[in-house]
C-alpha cells in the first residue's frame, strides 16, 4: 500500500505548500511518518472562503438535475477507485482493510442518495386567502457557501455526508478534515472534481483546528458550519456561529447504552456486540459502551463477552486477519489509561485488556469493566476506545432510567424476542437513533444525529438535506 502526497485544495488550485507550515501524519499502526502536510494560514484561509463565496453563485444555478449528475459520477468514481482510497485510510487512520472499504462503498451510497433526494426538495403551494393575489409560494433554496469540519475515526464517510448533503443543495464547500487522518478525504475530493464539480466549490484545508475554525466562521462568505467532533468542541464552535448569525449543525458524540433483556437470545447478541464494540477499535460515536444485562443472563453474558474480546486478533489494518487496528493517534493510549485506572480506582474489576500492547503502534488491549460505579469516569464520560462496561439489572424500568441518565443521547440499543417490549423501549429510551436487536443504526436512507448533548441536527436521510437549505415565501399579486 502506498500513500500519496499530500496537498491542500484551494481556490481551483492543488497546493503542496502553504503559510502555516506542515505536520507529519504518522500510520498509527507503526509509528512511521507516512508525508508531511501541509498547513493553510491566513491567506490561504481567506481565499478559500472566497473561493467557495464564487463557486456558490455558480454552482446554486446548476438545476437539480445537473448537480445530481455530477454526484452520481463523483459516487461511481469512488467505487472504481475503493481499494486504493481504502488503503490511504486503514493506513492514515488504523481501521482494518475491510472496514475500510466498507466504509468508502457505503460513503459513495450516501452521496448517490442525497443526489437522488435534491430531486425531491418540494416547496409548496398555498391558496391565496384575498382576491387579487395570484400566488403563495413556499420554496428551499441552497444557504449559502458551509464551512464542514470532520473528525478521523470515519475520514470518508463523515465528509460524504456533509459534501453529499450540501453539494446536492446547491451549497458549495469548505472542507476541513481531521490532521491525523487526510489523505482519503483528499481521494473523496478528488473524485468530485473530477467528475466534473466546479472547482470553486469545493475547497480543501487543513490547519491548527482552531485558528481555521475561527477564521472560516468569521469570513462573511460563510453561511453555514457543520462539524462532526466533540461535545466541547462543538459547544465552542456553535457559541461562534451564534455570534455572527450562522447556521449551525452539529453531531457531537454519545455515551450508548444497551440494554439485554431477560428473553434475549443471548447467543445471538453476543455475537453481534462484540464486532460492534471493537469496530474501528472503539473508536465510533455510537459504538456501545454500557451494556445492562438482565441478572439471569449476566454471568453467561460476561463469560462469554470477555472471551470473545480477549481473543480478537489485534494488528495493522493492512493485514488481513486483523479483527482490530491501533487507535488512530497517541494521546488516545494515555485517555484509555485513565478512564481504567479511575475505574479500579473506585472499586471496578477489569476482567480483560486495560494496558497498551508492547509493540511498535498505538495499540490498546480490548477491555471489559464490571462493577464501575454510576460515578466512575467510564460511565460519565465516553470513552472512544476499546473499552466496554457490564452491568447487571433486576428491573427494565432502572435500565431505562440509567441508560437515559447521561446527558448525552446519540445511539442506544436493546436486545429482545417480545415486541411488546420492543415498541416500550424504542418509546422510553432517549437517543436520536435507537436500534432494537441489531446495531445497523446508520445508513444512507436513515437520519443520523443525537439529543440533549450528542448534538443539533441531522445527516443523511431526506432529512439530512434539510439543513443545508433556505425557506423562502414569494408571494405573487396581480399586476393589474
Amino acid at each position: 500500500m502506498t500513500y500519496p502526497p499530500l496537498r491542500l485544495h484551494v481556490a481551483g488550485q492543488w497546493l503542496e505548500r502553504a503559510s502555516g507550515g506542515e505536520r507529519e501524519v504518522i500510520n498509527p499502526a507503526d509509528e512511521t511518518v507516512l508525508a508531511p502536510l501541509p498547513l493553510a494560514g491566513a491567506e490561504e484561509l481567506r481565499l478559500a472562503a472566497e473561493s467557495a463565496g464564487r463557486g456558490f453563485a455558480a454552482w446554486r444555478r446548476r438545476p437539480p438535475f445537473e448537480r445530481a449528475q455530477v454526484l452520481h459520477r463523483a459516487a461511481n468514481l469512488m467505487r472504481e477507485r475503493a481499494e486504493a482510497m481504502a488503503a490511504v485510510l486503514t493506513l492514515e487512520q488504523g481501521k482494518p482493510l475491510a472496514e475500510a472499504l466498507r466504509e468508502v462503498r457505503l460513503s459513495a451510497d450516501i452521496i448517490d442518495f442525497q443526489a437522488e433526494e435534491v430531486r425531491r426538495l418540494y416547496g409548496r403551494t398555498v391558496p391565496p386567502r384575498v382576491e387579487g393575489i395570484l400566488s403563495h409560494t413556499v420554496q428551499r433554496q441552497p444557504v449559502g457557501p458551509v464551512a464542514a469540519f470532520t473528525a478521523w475515526n470515519f475520514p470518508v464517510n463523515l465528509p460524504a455526508r456533509k459534501l453529499g448533503s450540501a453539494l446536492a443543495a446547491g451549497c458549495s464547500v469548505v472542507l476541513k478534515p481531521a490532521e491525523e487522518a487526510p489523505g482519503s478525504a483528499m481521494l473523496l475530493v478528488q473524485c468530485l472534481l473530477d467528475a466534473g464539480l466546479p472547482s470553486d466549490a469545493l475547497n480543501l484545508v487543513c490547519g491548527e483546528p482552531a485558528r481555521v475554525s475561527t477564521a472560516l466562521i468569521e469570513h462573511p462568505a460563510i453561511r453555514k458550519v457543520s462539524i462532526t467532533g466533540s461535545v466541547a468542541v462543538g459547544r465552542l464552535l456553535a457559541e461562534q456561529c451564534a455570534r455572527h448569525g450562522k447556521r449551525f449543525t452539529g453531531e457531537l458524540g454519545g455515551h450508548a447504552p444497551v440494554i439485554v433483556c431477560a428473553d434475549a437470545a443471548m447467543g445471538a447478541v453476543l455475537k453481534l456486540s462484540v464486532p460492534a464494540k471493537y469496530r474501528n477499535a472503539g473508536q465510533v460515536c455510537a459504538s456501545p459502551i454500557r451494556f445492562f444485562v438482565h441478572r439471569s443472563l449476566y454471568d453467561d453474558f460476561v463469560r462469554g463477552f470477555v472471551a470473545a474480546a480477549a481473543a480478537l486478533r489485534l494488528g495493522p489494518g493492512s493485514d488481513a486477519a486483523t479483527q482490530m487496528g491501533p487507535l488512530t493517534h497517541a494521546g488516545r493510549l494515555d485517555d484509555m489509561a485513565r478512564f481504567v485506572d479511575d475505574a479500579r480506582d473506585r472499586g471496578a474489576h477489569v476482567l480483560t485488556g486495560g494496558r497498551r500492547v508492547a509493540r511498535p503502534g498505538y495499540f490498546f488491549e480490548p477491555t471489559v469493566i464490571v462493577d464501575a460505579p454510576a460515578a466512575s469516569r467510564v460511565m460519565q464520560v465516553e470513552p472512544f476506545g476499546p473499552i466496554a462496561v457490564i452491568a447487571p439489572f433486576d428491573d427494565l424500568g432502572d435500565a431505562i432510567a440509567r441508560a437515559n441518565a447521561l446527558p448525552y443521547a446519540l445511539g442506544a440499543y436493546a436486545f429482545t424476542r417480545d415486541l411488546a417490549l420492543a415498541h416500550r423501549l424504542g418509546e422510553e429510551i432517549e437517543a436520536g437513533m435507537v436500534g432494537i436487536n441489531h446495531y445497523g443504526v446508520s445508513q444512507p436512507e436513515l437520519p443520523f444525529g443525537g439529543w440533549k448533548d450528542s448534538g443539533t441536527g441531522q445527516e443523511m436521510g431526506a432529512e439530512g438535506l434539510l439543513p443545508y437549505t433556505e425557506l423562502k415565501t414569494v408571494t405573487v399579486g396581480s399586476p393589474d
